[in-house]
């Protein structure tokens, strides 16, 4: 009896020590997993405004140093301000034809398009007009009618041609402005640059233009919060769920000033060269792509709720709006 109890002993005694490793390796496994599953996130500021990029399931920080890479690439492409960037050197060109690269004839082909689709409510010649308003002052003020009209005149989207990667003017005071596009295709890119590193989950925000990669770690969709207008920032209207999608807002809230009571936007409807006023505030869009995001939602606050709506349908994309009203 007593070898047959220090028998039963012996084997309770290797069964716990089995469970025991066993519950290690588990924990051992699980803490991996925790591991794998934290981000690697950097920040940067870039096309005027702030980038966040948010990876998982890599510890490779070379990874974003190429995301940082390309923003520096596309940034001296399309930084209407710096000295010696592309956009720069074709605002100031001495021949009305210039041979341009890849990236700006993508983003050109991108203005004519949305030029021709809007009936050239966008207008990527507006930079006259941006330029007298000077949203980015300290004190900015609204213009006289006279130099509103002259800025007008030097709006014609309809005079830039672009044939592969050679862009003609038909007048040498067109200027170029690409705030509708650029940010929603600097994220096309960052997005195609992680899926080649073998990114699958992950998050690209450039300034509000949100671009999900795939889903959350754990297979979930991510929630994207939309800025109520005029309200705190971070003071969302309402949720999100996205997997792989765009969801870009453009509002009469995010540049503005007030004057005599009375509010000044940053959309400017080159029609008027005056802010547009049709009683929408805010359009967001849910889309595959930033970049058709980008450009649909200011074109929606061109347009109005109503040809914004048959644009989106058109475009294939989602669009939720924000009007006066709704307050």
């Amino acid at each position: 009896m007593k070898t047959g109890h220090n028998r039963s002993a012996v084997r309770i005694l290797i069964l716990a020590a089995v469970l025991l490793a066993a519950a290690a390796a588990c924990a051992a496994m699980y803490q991996y997993v925790s591991k794998k599953e934290e981000p690697l996130t950097r920040q940067g500021f870039f096309f005027d405004t702030a980038v966040t990029v948010t990876i998982y399931g890599t510890k490779e920080e070379e990874i974003l140093d190429g995301v940082f890479s390309i923003c520096t690439d596309l940034e001296n492409t399309f930084s209407p301000s710096l000295e010696g960037s592309e956009l720069y050197r074709i605002n100031h060109r001495d021949s009305q034809q210039m041979e341009v690269s890849d990236d700006m004839a993508e983003v050109v082909k991108l203005g004519i398009q949305w030029y021709t689709l809007t009936g050239g409510k966008l207008d990527f010649t507006v930079a006259p007009l941006l330029a007298l308003w000077d949203f980015k002052a300290e004190d900015p003020h609204v213009p006289d009618a006279e130099s509103i009209e002259e800025a007008l005149a030097h709006v014609d989207g309809s005079a830039v041609h672009l044939e592969g990667n050679i862009i003609s003017f038909d007048r040498e005071d067109i200027q170029l402005d690409f705030g509708a596009f650029v940010k929603g295709y600097a994220a096309d890119r960052i997005k195609e640059y992680l899926k080649e590193q073998g990114v699958s989950s992950g998050m690209i925000d450039l300034g509000g233009n949100i671009l999900a990669i795939g889903a959350k770690p754990d297979g979930s969709p991510w929630k994207i919060g939309i800025q109520k207008p005029f309200a705190a920032r971070n003071e969302t209207s309402r949720v999100l769920e996205c997997t792989d999608r765009s969801v870009v807002s453009s509002g009469v809230y995010e540049r503005y000033f007030e004057q005599d009571g009375v509010i000044y936007s940053h959309i400017l409807d080159p029609d008027t060269g005056y802010p547009v006023e049709n009683g929408l505030w805010q359009a967001t869009i849910v889309s595959e792509s930033s970049a058709l995001g980008d450009a649909l939602s200011t074109s929606c606050m061109l347009l109005g709720r109503t040809e914004g709506e048959r644009l989106a349908e058109e475009t294939g994309a989602e669009a939720v709006y924000w009007e006066e009203s709704d307050i």
